[in-house]
């Protein structure tokens, strides 16, 4: 072969290897540039991800800001308010999301636990402090009834029962507060009429004129709920007559049924707006625990008090109808278990036959003021008037009669000469006292603040 062959033949083999390498480098560099590639899509997916990610965290955190926990802050201050869970549902099956609910939990935790603690607080200062109001209306209490026993004159008499209607609104007020804050209403009490416990309820409000009974029945109210109900009624016809015309009555009924008695109180004052009446029923279903921080400025401790007198005694109120009179009616239903029935007890001290005169002995008074002896009760608890002898204080008695003029006839045991009042002083005041002492034992005049006593 000749030297020209040979040449041709090693530049087709150089040309080949050539051709050979450039095809493998080729497919390496197009190899490695898909590979990249796929790299790069994978890292820009990635990068999304991450940064749709963190987008979504950074709207989930300024959705706890300001949306998630102002709401919990307004639950948690009594507003019925929801509160609203996280914008991405998916979230909760994330751990990012599970820690943001833990933050909820701990957050719902901590601030009931403060709410709980200055609730509690709260309760223990005002409940010392209306111990003390109680104790010193009772003593007020005491000290007017012994103003009406020494005082004759019908003027101060008059001024002495204001003051008592006015003792016993303040001793009403503060008997709210104190089982608002845990306490109990009161002493137990015998049982007493229906009628009774309404008087009762009737003489502890301001416009108590206003108050009328359309119906009496022969029920009683056991000792036990005697006071919480007349409490419950005291607050229910105080809202009645605030809330109406000063005109217009606050009419009372009782309505049989077959497993209680029904109090029915209508008023033709301002009827209550949808919103009022759902407060009203969560209040007065006495479900829940009461805060007094969240009664309203001033205070609307009416319905609060009535639920958690009701849930504690078993009986049922409701403000949801409408009355006649297009204001409220208020019901207020006692079961079976809270009603029981008296004795008749003055029909058969009537029926009883008297003793005989001569047997009476005059009962010799000491030199001074006379001894006021305490009146016997009614079946109800009322006090029974006793008569009062015109002639028991030297003060009052008679003065002695004239000497007949010339051509006139004399004075008759017994008549009244012109000028002189029919009634003395005494006699007026002793009635005007016993309508008192009457009135009054229809509230209650001692109130114990005890647990360890409880009625229940």
């Amino acid at each position: 072969m000749s030297l020209t062959a040979r040449e041709d033949l090693m530049e087709q083999q150089l040309l080949v290897a050539a051709v050979c390498c450039l095809a493998v480098v080729t497919f390496v560099v197009v190899a490695m540039l898909v590979r990249q590639r796929q790299t790069t899509k994978r890292l820009r997916n990635r990068i999304g991800l991450l940064e749709s990610g963190v987008g979504v965290r950074e709207n989930e955190i300024a959705h706890l800001v300001t949306a998630r926990l102002p709401a919990l802050v307004q639950s948690l201050n009594g507003r019925p308010v929801d509160v609203p869970g996280p914008l991405n549902p998916r979230l909760r099956d994330v751990p990012y999301g599970r820690h943001l609910d833990k933050v909820i939990e701990m957050f719902s935790e901590a601030g009931g636990r403060a709410k709980a603690r200055a609730d509690e607080s709260a309760k223990a200062t005002l409940k010392a402090m209306m111990r003390g109001v109680q104790s010193l209306a009772n003593e007020q209490q005491l000290a007017i009834s012994r103003m009406q026993a020494q005082h004759d004159d019908p003027d101060v008499l008059e001024g002495l029962l204001k003051i008592d209607h006015m003792n016993a609104q303040l001793g009403r007020r503060a008997q709210v507060s104190a089982v608002l804050c845990g306490s109990w209403p009161g002493l137990q009490r015998s049982a007493s009429p229906l009628t009774d416990v309404v008087r009762g309820a009737t003489s502890r409000i301001r416009d108590y004129l206003r108050v009328q009974v359309h119906s009496q029945v022969s029920d009683a109210v056991v000792s036990r709920a005697v006071e919480p109900v007349v409490l419950a009624l005291a607050e229910l016809l105080d809202n009645a007559a605030r809330h109406s015309q000063p005109n217009t009555p606050v009419e009372v009924n009782f309505q049989p049924a077959h497993n209680g008695m029904a109090i029915v109180i209508d008023d033709a004052g301002v009827a209550m707006t949808t919103e009022e009446l759902k407060r009203a029923e969560r209040l007065l279903a006495g479900q829940e625990t009461v805060d007094i921080n969240r009664l309203g400025d001033p205070p609307q401790v009416g319905f609060a008090v009535i639920g958690v007198l009701a849930a504690r005694y078993g009986f049922h109120v409701s403000v949801d109808t409408r009355s006649p009179y297009g204001g409220v009616r208020a019901v207020v239903f006692l079961p079976t278990g809270l009603l029981t029935r008296i004795e008749d007890r003055p029909k058969a001290a009537v029926a009883a036959p008297a003793p005989a005169p001569a047997r009476r002995e005059p009962v010799p008074e000491p030199s001074g003021a006379p001894v006021e002896q305490q009146p016997s009760l009614t079946a109800g608890g009322l006090p029974r008037r006793r008569r009062v002898s015109t002639a028991d204080h030297n003060t009052n008695a008679a003065p002695p009669a004239p000497a007949a003029a010339p051509g006139r006839p004399a004075p008759q045991p017994g008549s009244v000469p012109p000028g002189e009042p029919v009634r003395p002083a005494r006699q007026t005041a002793a009635g005007l006292g016993a309508w008192q002492r009457g009135t009054r034992s229809g509230r209650a005049t001692v109130s114990h603040d005890s647990e360890g006593k409880s009625p229940e």
